[in-house]
């Protein structure tokens, strides 16, 4: 299969696809859909992806594939070495809730159409805007740290000994903490678990600030 992926250097979503892709050792393709300069509001862009958000993956020239989950899922599905999800359906609900708390409930409050919107129709201040980002963001993390620190399921990575869904998401989540500076001190096990992932090189040269055109250090 030929893969080519849209997606930002600093799209957490992104990011997401980037590891999944390279823990199964895909090759892949990554066109840059520049954010911060509105490239996804384009018209040949809104072809891509209607809703003008990254990633988007096109798979041998078919209509591209949305939502970095839905993403996951379907590489898991069509390269199933190595597993992204557990083998039982207790353990996939597992994994796939503490995914879900990342990716679902608090990246998409942080997204650039939410802090632009903040900004250009409510006229939130930028000190405001990056501590609403800060807030929920860490509020995330949280709640995996409540169940990581908790749960015997957790192993070395969040569900197991093994790197799931569930890990790439946290990871993404930590990085968005890096991007708004969030004190992280109160989130042991989640931290211990990013380190864990980050020794591994499918996270690691996937991350934000290791992509082509990522600044040596991100503004808010």
């Amino acid at each position: 299969m030929t893969m080519k992926l849209y997606g930002f250097w600093r799209s957490l979503a992104s990011y997401r696809v980037r590891v999944a892709l390279s823990l199964k050792g895909i090759e892949f393709e990554e066109v840059s859909i520049n954010l911060l300069q509105g490239q996804q509001h384009t018209d040949a862009y809104k072809a891509v992806n209607p809703q003008s958000v990254v990633p988007a993956l096109v798979v041998d020239g078919g209509q591209p594939l949305f939502q970095s989950l839905a993403i996951l899922e379907y590489l898991d599905e069509t390269h199933p070495q190595p597993p992204l999800l557990p083998p039982d359906a207790r353990g996939r609900a597992r994994v796939r809730g503490l995914a879900q708390i990342a990716a679902a409930d608090g990246h998409p409050l942080i997204v650039p159409r939410v802090r632009g919107y903040l900004e250009k129709e409510l006229n939130v201040a930028e000190p405001e805007r990056n501590r609403w980002a800060a807030h929920w963001t860490l509020k995330a993390l949280e709640a995996l740290e409540a169940h990581l620190a908790g749960e015997r399921e957790t192993g070395r990575f969040c569900h197991g000994n093994s790197p799931t869904m569930a890990d790439i998401c946290l990871a993404s989540q930590v990085f968005g903490a890096r991007f708004f500076d969030c004190d992280t001190a109160g989130v042991p096990a989640v931290m211990r678990i990013f380190g864990t992932c980050m020794q591994m090189d499918a996270f690691d040269r996937s991350q934000p600030l290791k992509q082509p055109g990522a600044p040596a250090s991100p503004a808010h």
